[in-house]
């Protein structure tokens, strides 16, 4: 059974993928600790999960590059260099992705479709979050606009309630207009992915991946 040093532990991600890996024995996991900034470190772990700060995210990949363990993070906001760092990385597996959900991506890839096949017409992008959500646009927004080649400014948003997430992509013309939308219904959508990327990068050799290599991963499965 492989642990999970689960860093931003007290936040509704770690909350959430402490619970599926509880109520989920199948998953072969078990919880290292909730890990917060200043905490004592477990005996032992295999692999280190960040859904904290830009700052938390750091510290939480030294420390998997200190213990060479396998790092993921889908903190949002993360500095340029530090972006950089990891791209870079040759000693662990790191995994970064501002949304950690499959079906996140194959919409992503759907819009970047749909915008080949709708040449000339304006591109609309909305997103609604819950009103916790610190940066605007979100970071999945962000990652959808620049799949279609659009500034960040082109995107609009709201922070209603709880919302776990929403993202909307609109092609139109004068003629007609065509809506893609994703709709997140339960945050357990992306703590489990998590976890499942999780289990997949451990598996992984030292170097950087995102979602396209984890995606490629799960459709040639898919094809066996």
């Amino acid at each position: 059974m492989k642990s999970i040093l689960i860093n931003g532990g007290k936040g509704k991600m770690g909350q959430a993928m402490a619970r599926i890996i509880e109520s989920t024995p199948s998953l072969g996991l078990s919880v290292a600790a909730l890990h917060e900034a200043g905490d004592a470190l477990p005996a032992r772990f295999d692999c280190v999960i960040d859904f904290s700060s830009p700052q938390g995210a750091q510290e939480a990949f030294y420390l998997a590059r200190e213990k060479k363990k396998p790092f993921l993070t889908g903190t949002t906001n993360l500095p340029e260099t530090f972006l950089f760092q990891m791209q870079e990385e040759d000693k662990i597996p790191v995994f970064y992705a501002p949304n950690v959900s499959l079906s996140v991506y194959f919409f992503t890839e759907l819009a970047k479709t749909a915008a080949r096949m709708f040449p000339g017409y304006e591109i609309a992008m909305h997103e609604i979050h819950h009103v916790h959500k610190k940066d605007a646009p979100s970071g999945t927004a962000k990652k959808l606009a620049d799949a279609l080649h659009q500034p960040w400014e082109k995107v609009t948003y709201e922070r209603i309630g709880e919302t776990v997430g929403t993202h909307r992509v609109t092609f139109g013309c004068a003629l007609d207009a065509i809506t893609l939308e994703h709709k997140a219904l339960n945050r357990d959508l992306f703590a489990d992915s998590a976890l499942h990327i999780a289990l997949w990068l451990m598996q992984r050799e030292a170097g950087f991946y995102t979602m396209s290599d984890y995606a490629k991963f799960k459709l040639k499965e898919k094809q066996k």
